[in-house]
This record gives structure tokens, sequence and C-alpha cells, in this order.
């Protein structure tokens, strides 16, 4: 078996075309997602196939992947104008299933958020999608789905892709140059005006919501969450908070029609 990078606690592993991934308590909830979302003919997901002696197994999503910084066919136009597009199918293929769907009958790994609009991936970033030359043809690493407004997920999703960052190790150009990726990633999705408004807020409020998040968990002895705030990542979001804060005005009036 080959071991693939991405798992936060335990190691994931391929075997040909499938992945084995270590069970979490919101697994069979992701499992259900899965399920709908192949029904939904969203080829780019993964398939839920089954649970082999404590882990579960999904379909290997073929492609290249990356991660920061953003070099190469992750950093094209091409990949983030398919980035938004498969974003918004997986948005509105979910649509039917939030409508049937008792939130609070399932466990998750984040927290749910009204309103209820659509599933959210809770991780649509660079790192978490395969391509196939410059076009995003794979997303993977669902752990994260939850019911949440559509904005949520754009939100961070935007925020990863422009990217609105200041470790230098991930950003990516100048102010300037993250805006107008901003505003492709939004064309591409179809973001409506009142979405782009309310664009840079929702990006903070979502940091926030993750930084208390990753705090609580280190806080509960999650030695993976421990971690990554001893190697700066969570105090990284914080600066970026200060920098989209100090840019709201300039992404706000950038990502109009």
């Amino acid at each position: 078996m080959e071991a693939l990078s991405g798992g936060r606690e335990s190691a994931i592993y391929r075997d040909g075309e499938v992945v084995y991934r270590p069970l979490q308590p919101w697994s069979a909830t992701i499992h259900l997602i899965l399920a709908h979302l192949e029904q939904a003919n969203v080829k780019e997901s993964p398939k839920f196939l089954g649970l082999n002696q404590g882990q579960e197994m999904l379909s290997f999503v073929a492609g290249n992947t990356y991660n920061y910084p953003l070099i190469g066919a992750i950093a094209t136009d091409e990949a983030l104008i398919s980035a938004g597009k498969l974003l918004r199918k997986i948005h509105d293929s979910s649509v039917s299933f939030i409508e049937q769907l008792d939130v609070n009958a399932h466990p998750w790994m984040l927290a749910p958020r009204e309103p209820f609009e659509v599933i959210c991936h809770g991780d649509f970033t660079p790192y978490n999608v395969a391509l196939l030359e410059n076009t995003v043809v794979g997303v993977f690493d669902f752990d994260t789905a939850h019911p949440a407004p559509r904005i949520w997920d754009l939100a961070y999703s935007v925020y990863c892709w422009s990217p609105f960052k200041t470790d230098s190790n991930d950003k990516l150009g100048t102010i300037a140059d993250q805006v107008a990726r901003a505003k492709l990633f939004c064309d591409s999705y179809g973001a409506t005006e009142t979405q782009r408004a309310q664009l840079a807020d929702a990006m903070v409020l979502r940091l926030q919501a993750l930084v208390t998040f990753m705090r609580g968990e280190a806080e509960r002895g999650n030695e993976s969450f421990a971690e990554n705030i001893e190697q700066g990542h969570l105090q990284a979001y914080l600066n970026d908070i200060v920098y989209i804060t100090e840019n709201k005005q300039k992404i706000k009036s950038s990502l109009g029609n």
C-alpha cells in the first residue's frame, strides 16, 4: 500500500483505486453525503465503497495534487475557474439532500451553521483537489463537510484560492493580484452581488471560527491541532484576519460584476 499525505491523526493509504482512511465519529454522515453526490452525478467526488476493519474505503480521486506555495498548474486562471465551477456544482447538487436532512440527527466534524442552504465541503482548497493539466477534475477530503450557507464555503475557498494569506510560503502576488483572483473565482461560481458584498466580512468570520475550533480541539487534547498551533498555523490565521480587515474596502469594491 502507498501512504498518502493529508491525514490529520492517522495514516491514509491507497491500494490501487481504493483509499483506506480511519473511521471518525462523523464518517457515517460523510458517507451519506458522498452517496448523494454519486447519485447526483458529481463524478469529481470520491465514492464510498464500504468498511474494512475500522477503516472506510473510498475511490481514489485521480489527478495531480498540489500544496502551498501555489506554483505551476494550480496557480493558473484555468484552475481557479474550474475550481469555482466545481464548488458551485457540489453546492447545487446538495440542495435536495439538505431539504430532506435532519441536521441534528447526525454528527459533524464542523458545527452546522444556519441557514442550512447547502452542504459545504468545509475545506475546498488548492491542496484538496486533483488536476488534469490546468483543470480541477476532482476534490477529496470531505471530513469537514457540514450544512451551512453558501457564502460560508465560498468565503473560505476564496480566501485559500486568492489567496489572502500573509505567510511567506502561502501568499501569492500583491493585493491587486489577489482581488483579481477572488473576482475570477466568484465569477466562475456565479456569486450574487449580495454574496460579493458580504465576502470580506464572511472570510473574517470563517477564519475566526477556525481559530476557535483549533483552540478547542487543542484544549481537548487533540495532538494534531496542538502541533498545528505550535507550528504557527493559528497565528497565521490571526495575521490573515488583520490583512483581510485592512483591505476590506479594496476587496469589496473589486468583487462587483
